[in-house]
């Protein structure tokens, strides 16, 4: 009877011990395809809230999912750790979610009557495809200023070849243009926040992305949110729009994005020329399952 190498016996050995040497799987991505989808009132049951969906409506969601095939995935609007499980197949994805803690407030979809679908609440966070090795830091709560219906930020560290700092944003909706309207101040009472962490991902001499529902048309001349941003200095000094003048295409009423992935020059240099998309569900608008479509990017 032959006898086992040593190298075969240590690995006999290993077997039997329950141990596994490292995984290809765990090995950081040589690319990173980064991407932020706004899912819509996505809630844990069926037919609740006030984009009520049934088991086929969230098979969709799971099946364009499986289709954008993006490594870490910012989602918006999502009721629960369980609900973004039924769109991002725990198989396949680690979810975090914001720790933002109900606000007791029990309105209904339509605030103007009082009447209809009860509103679920509206949570931010990450799913992280299994096997990517990330750090999650304490949520950014102070985006919520204090009121209890304002989202917070989720802030984690992804590895790959190089570490890449992600905060996934939803800001205060109504303002998309100008300066006007109510829900602006409180907008642009969010805005030094993000700033504030920027400033100090820039300190520790982190690459970052900064990416959601921003709300806003930032990519608009003479925008008041981006000159903000941008801290008044050239195009691409501090910030860069990965869409990088792209116009959006999901909804035909609304060329401009709202969603955004904000780069700083570190990882703006990482980025692979012409790896923007808008995710296109291939059906008619009205068949969307979703009023946002995802957008992402690569990055080496």
């Amino acid at each position: 009877m032959m006898r086992p190498s040593g190298w075969a016996s240590a690995c006999l050995l290993l077997l039997m011990a329950g141990c596994a040497g490292p995984s290809l799987r765990d090995a950081p991505p040589k690319t990173l395809k980064i991407a932020t989808w706004n899912l819509e009132h996505l809630a844990e049951a069926e037919g609740v809230g006030c984009r009520a969906r049934n088991a086929s409506d969230y098979h969709a969601l799971r099946r364009y999912a499986d289709e954008l095939d993006a490594d870490v995935i910012a989602f918006e609007e999502v009721e629960s750790a369980a609900a973004a499980a039924r769109v991002f197949r725990p198989d396949r994805y680690t979810i975090v979610i914001s720790g933002r803690p109900e606000s007791g407030r029990r309105g209904t979809c339509n605030d103007r009557s009082g009447t209809g679908p009860e509103l679920r609440s509206q949570k931010v966070g990450f799913a992280v495809r299994k096997g990517i090795a990330f750090e999650r830091h304490p949520d950014v709560r102070e985006l919520g200023l204090g009121n209890p219906d304002l989202r917070w930020g989720v802030d984690i560290t992804v590895q790959a070849e190089q570490p890449l700092r992600l905060l996934a944003v939803h800001l205060k909706s109504g303002c998309s243009a100008g300066s006007e309207k109510e829900s602006c101040d409180v907008l642009f009472r969010q805005i030094p926040v993000v700033e504030q962490w920027m400033v100090q991902r820039r300190d520790e001499g982190a690459a970052f992305a900064i990416l959601g529902d921003w709300n806003r048309r930032l990519a608009q001349s003479g925008d008041r949110v981006w000159e903000d941003l941008a801290g008044g200095q050239p195009a691409g000094a501090l910030l860069v729009n990965a869409a990088e003048g792209r116009r959006a295409s999901c909804l035909q009423r609304y060329p401009d994005f709202i969603d955004h992935i904000l780069l700083d020059p570190k990882a703006a240099a990482r980025k692979i020329p012409g790896s923007f998309e808008e995710f296109s569900y291939g059906v008619d608008e009205e068949s969307h399952p979703s009023d946002h479509c995802p957008i992402a990017i690569s990055l080496r």
